[in-house]
């Protein structure tokens, strides 16, 4: 718990760095055309499909119906862009995870190392290669299993519960290894994983609902449509911000989990123990000596 807390301090104020502000707008320039692009082609597609899904959908529409005739005026129409947003969102994500991964996060190791952890000796339990490999195949498992459980995000509970166990997992996953890869070795990386696995999941998770939180800059959807060009490129921002604190968070916490792991190694005398000697019992010390 204290290594949670400590880790999170100091990843926020690392985010107040001129550095890692500059380094934040790097993603932005990417997706920002990105989101532009979808937005300008399939915002009022994707609109027009989840409504003819919503709408084939008899339970749904009935729910709906019933919370309309309640007083819920007009829910569906608030619900489409809803779907949409949370549908789209996690996308952007997974973009952006591996924009900071591929431009971020080697910067902001590099920092954290040179201002906290030049001591600690590189064991380059990882190469880039593997790196590559195993952000990769992460990333696309998380997209799997998007896809798989889409049709569950159209409930309201869900779509505000699985995004963001699935982010968690996927950051977890990929921003431990890139901040173990060069300083631990592989039975350190693993070792780590084992005795950290729920603290780092846990970090995952939190980040993943704070991922979330720009989201609702589109809540509306006559709000998105008017104010576009503004709304996007902020929320997009904010995600970068949101994705360097995620990776500054999980930096700072592998690397000291690693510190603390190597300190107890060392605490460990290596050499030849010696026995020691041992008491004599109560008869032992009655026996008379042998005679000569």
């Amino acid at each position: 718990m204290r290594l949670l807390f400590d880790s999170f301090w100091r990843a926020w104020a690392y985010c107040l760095m001129p550095r890692v502000m500059l380094l934040s707008l790097l993603p932005l320039v990417m997706l920002l055309l990105v989101a532009l692009s979808w937005g300008y082609f399939f915002w009022v597609p994707t609109q027009d499909w989840v409504r003819d899904m919503l709408d084939s959908w008899q339970l749904l529409q009935s729910m709906l119906d019933w919370m309309q005739a309640h007083g819920a005026a007009n829910l569906q129409g608030v619900m489409v862009p809803l779907v949409v947003i949370f549908s789209v969102t996690p996308l952007l994500v997974v973009m952006t995870l591996l924009a900071v991964s591929l431009m971020m996060g080697p910067a902001l190791l590099d920092l954290v190392v040179q201002r906290r952890f030049q001591h600690l000796a590189l064991k380059h339990g990882g190469s880039a290669m593997t790196s590559l490999v195993w952000t990769v195949g992460s990333t696309l498992a998380a997209m799997l299993t998007m896809v798989i459980t889409l049709p569950l995000w159209l409930l309201p509970p869900l779509m505000f519960v699985i995004p963001p166990l699935i982010w968690g997992w996927l950051s977890y996953r990929v921003m431990v290894f890139d901040a173990l890869a060069v300083h631990a070795s592989r039975e350190e990386r693993l070792e780590i994983g084992r005795r950290h696995r729920g603290w780092l999941l846990l970090i995952g998770v939190l980040t993943g609902y704070l991922g979330a939180l720009p989201s609702v800059v589109w809540a509306s959807g006559a709000l998105f449509a008017a104010a576009f060009v503004v709304l996007v490129p902020v929320a997009i921002w904010i995600y970068a911000v949101v994705f360097a604190f995620t990776a500054l968070w999980f930096t700072h916490y592998s690397l000291a989990a690693l510190e603390s792991l190597r300190a107890e190694s060392d605490s460990v005398v290596v050499g030849v123990s010696v026995p020691m000697p041992a008491l004599a019992s109560e008869d032992e010390q009655h026996i008379p000596p042998p005679a000569p």
